[in-house]
């Protein structure tokens, strides 16, 4: 059975994005050597890669044209990939599918292969992924800002969701990595 793995980046004040869309600057204070082997290794181990629809728009015209990361490039346009759209049902990018119900989908899928699959970013899908129980770990990349303003990557919930540290580890931007498994029951 595969693993559901919630991968983001977010500021010490919890936020995945600045005020406006794709403003993530925050990358740059925790972008390194340590992150740039974490992004390969996804690429050499993962099934699939999962994206809500703003998520995967972004990626879509980023990963096609990058010239930076090339090795990054490389797997990013090459992996299976699957979009949760309730309206895009045709999407370009290489290797990728729609699909409008992103949790019986990744129910199926998880039982398919042993691989993890990582879902990046994709605040709103990672709350449906949740409520629904699919997420097996959740790994955050915690950059050393503190934003004040921005998009939250977690919504106000109505009631706690535990979690339980599996793993934590400073990075060599001073980031650190935070491995965390929702408590079950």
């Amino acid at each position: 059975m595969g693993t559901l793995i919630v991968w983001n980046v977010i500021s010490i004040d919890g936020f995945f994005e600045g005020d406006q869309p794709w403003d993530l600057r925050l990358h740059e204070y925790i972008w390194g050597e340590d992150l740039r082997r974490l992004s390969l290794r996804f690429g050499e181990e993962s099934g699939l890669l999962v994206f809500g629809r703003n998520t995967y728009e972004g990626m879509a015209a980023h990963w096609p044209t990058d010239t930076g990361e090339p090795e990054i490039a490389e797997y990013m346009n090459a992996i299976p990939k699957l979009v949760a759209s309730r309206t895009l049902t045709a999407p370009e990018w290489n290797n990728t599918e729609a699909t409008s119900d992103p949790v019986a989908e990744l129910t199926r899928r998880k039982q398919l292969d042993d691989r993890p699959i990582y879902v990046f970013g994709s605040a709103n899908l990672v709350e449906a992924l949740l409520d629904a129980g699919l997420v097996d770990e959740l790994l955050l990349g915690i950059a050393p800002v503190i934003l004040g303003s921005g998009t939250p990557f977690f919504a106000t919930s109505e009631a706690a969701r535990p979690l339980e540290l599996l793993e934590s580890h400073a990075v060599d931007t001073g980031g650190v990595l935070l491995r965390y498994r929702p408590a079950r029951g």
